[in-house]
């Protein structure tokens, strides 16, 4: 992928505020099955998709720099969103 575009999303998330709203352990409010493996949370200030902040996870590396980003398609919702990936792991 072209380097401007993890510039792009370095400087966003460097820009942000984080807000973890569902901490690593923490059960999904409407699936009470699924347990949040990281932190999970949002960019104040900014917007995704559905109108919200864009989401990203939180990993355990020390470094704490973007290493991915994934979208998700719901085919229920029929909806797609981007996730940013910091301080994840391959594991």
């Amino acid at each position: 992928m072209d380097d401007k575009f993890w510039k792009a999303v370095d400087a966003l998330v460097g820009a942000s505020e984080i807000k973890i709203d569902r901490p690593k352990g923490s059960t999904h409010p409407r699936h009470p099955m699924v347990v949040y493996p990281l932190d999970y949370g949002y960019l104040i200030g900014t917007r995704s998709g559905d109108r919200a902040g864009i989401d990203l996870w939180v990993g355990t590396h020390k470094e704490r720099r973007v290493t991915g980003v994934v979208c998700t398609i719901d085919l229920d919702k029929g909806d797609a969103e981007v996730k940013i990936l910091l301080g994840c792991t391959d594991d």
